[in-house]
């Protein structure tokens, strides 16, 4: 037995159970080596106790086998011993023998220990990841005492303008931004609570709160002061701003991960409300909802689920139809008929602007040639696109416009592009080449919803535009508020002054057509004239109305 328990290449013995209790027969010498699996010195006898009770406890059972992984502290450290029980012939009903092999596993678990440290922490600032986020508030709530009453809390910060400085000063420098900034937030921590960098621009707190929402809101005001002054990168004093959302939970037993979606879900509406938003009943809802329109919005555009509807346009001094406004409806099969303000809304903060506002673009001049081969010449009508401002940052525009003449042979005069005041103010300069762009092409430009923006009379007066639409807000109630109507027609002696038409919307009945007509309005659309409808009816009622010479 001896031969062959030296030529085994790992730590091997061999155990006897007798009446003497357990005892070592033999062992070759790797076992005789390691120190502390046999010798009971005061700093190892704890492992050799392990030991000897996982003997004694395998000696008493009915397995043949058994396994388990011993710790003892070596002189560099914690060494990893992974250890199994064989039973072995008895010889005599007096004694039991058992085979013992440990194979040395220290190497195998430090490199584990690197990986999941790896695993869970953020490699550029050194702070939890999400995974090692989870971990760490499930050590913290299953580990450490907490009074009577205490909750949690999740703050969540997103930095704002991220990607600028990503774009302007490069990767390098947006780093150099996130390690700064969590170097901030960890000084405003307190003890007991837990940074992370949960995305790319995204970090969250977990932090124990006695005093309820009182300790978050102090929290949040110590975040606050250290993100107050600027950050110094290259030669450059960038100020960092944040948008914060909180979520708190109702008890110790509240899931984690729900608490961090309810904060994440509170600082989408803080990136819109610029203030410091606590999570309410129904926020999550509505930030599911809004992901499950993405989701089917994005299959819709894949698919072909939408449809324009197209709501005409009427010259009001004769009555005659000058045009349509082509406006995007969406019913989906799970979802319903889905508002345009809900799912635009979804598409511009979730990139969709852009196929959404291609595919409007294109789909309106495939509908003017559709009723032109209809007709069997050009209809002398033309079709409104609407711009959001966001596919006007992100998209060629012109580009898209150009081939979308193209593509359907409609000449550029025939479409107009309706943009909003808000869209210029962005970016006054890109908005100016862009609207050259579209001029190069012979379409018209329209600013939208005016009078609610603050457009300037240089900037009107600088700009190609062609035609101003006076907000419904101000059209509808015009003949009951004394105010509106002054507005009204102020925003038509303007337009008047500067050469532009003005198309009135919100027109419902025909005492507002007619006193629009007396103002000298050129345009007017309202559900007074006709709802948006399909592409058939609209080329319907385009026909049955030619010739229509009053209103």
């Amino acid at each position: 037995m001896a031969q062959w328990l030296a030529a085994l290449p790992h730590l091997a013995a061999v155990f006897a159970c007798d009446g003497e209790g357990i005892r070592v027969v033999m062992g070759n010498r790797r076992f005789a080596a390691v120190e502390g699996l046999t010798r009971d010195s005061s700093s190892l006898g704890k492992i050799r106790s392990e030991l000897l009770d996982r003997v004694s406890g395998f000696a008493h059972s009915n397995c043949d086998t058994d396994s388990f992984e011993i710790r003892r502290e070596g002189k560099l450290g914690p060494e990893y011993f992974l250890c199994t029980l064989g039973r072995l012939p008895a010889e005599n009903a007096e004694a039991s023998f058992f085979l013992f092999t440990a194979t040395d596993r220290t190497s195998e678990r430090a490199i584990e220990k690197n990986l999941r440290r790896e695993l869970l922490s953020d490699g550029l600032t050194a702070l939890p990841n999400r995974t090692g986020f989870g971990e760490e508030i499930d050590d913290r709530l299953n580990n450490s005492v907490w009074p009577d009453n205490a909750q949690f809390g999740i703050i969540a910060i997103d930095l704002s303008r991220f990607s600028r400085v990503n774009e302007s000063l490069g990767p390098m420098a947006g780093d150099e931004l996130l390690i700064t900034v969590a170097k901030r937030l960890k000084s405003s921590l307190r003890q007991g609570d837990v940074l992370a960098r949960i995305g790319g621009n995204d970090f969250a707190i977990f932090a124990r709160l006695n005093n309820g929402l009182s300790d978050a809101l102090h929290i949040v005001q110590r975040i606050q002061e250290a993100l107050s002054s600027p950050i110094r990168l290259s030669d450059l004093q960038i100020r960092v701003d944040c948008a914060i959302g909180c979520a708190l939970s109702i008890n110790l037993d509240d899931d984690p991960d729900d608490v961090i979606r309810k904060a994440q879900a509170a600082v989408k509406i803080a990136k819109r409300s610029g203030k410091v938003e606590i999570y309410r009943n129904g926020v999550l809802k509505e930030a599911q909802r809004r992901f499950s329109i993405e989701s089917r919005l994005r299959d819709a555009l894949a698919q072909g689920g939408l449809t324009l509807a197209f709501q005409p346009l009427i010259h009001l001094p004769t009555g005659e139809i000058t045009g349509f406004e082509a406006l995007a409806r969406w019913n989906d099969p799970e979802l319903g008929n889905v508002s345009p303000v809900e799912f635009v809304a979804v598409a511009e903060e979730s990139g969709l602007i852009t196929p959404l506002g291609r595919w409007a673009a294109y789909e309106a001049a495939q509908a003017l040639a559709r009723w032109d081969a209809k007709f069997g010449q050009p209809l002398p009508v033309g079709v409104n696109v609407n711009l959001s401002p966001i596919q006007m940052a992100r998209d060629d525009v012109g580009a898209m416009f150009e081939e979308a003449l193209r593509y359907s042979g409609i000449a550029g005069g025939r479409m107009t592009a309706e943009i909003t005041e808000s869209a210029i103010i962005a970016d006054p300069d890109k908005a100016r080449k862009l609207l050259v762009a579209l001029k190069d092409l012979q379409m018209s430009i329209a600013m939208d919803d005016f009078g609610t923006g603050f457009s300037n009379l240089a900037s009107l007066h600088s700009l190609p535009i062609d035609i101003l639409k006076i907000d419904r807000s101000f059209v509808f109630s015009m003949l009951e508020d004394r105010d509106k109507a002054v507005i009204v027609r102020t925003i038509l002696s303007l337009a008047e002054s500067l050469n532009l038409k003005v198309t009135a919307e919100g027109i419902e009945t025909q005492d507002l057509a007619l006193a629009l007509q007396k103002m000298g309005c050129w345009q007017g659309q309202g559900y007074y004239f006709a709802r948006p409808m399909n592409e058939t009816d609209a080329f319907d009622y385009w026909r049955a109305r030619w010739n229509f010479e009053t209103i």
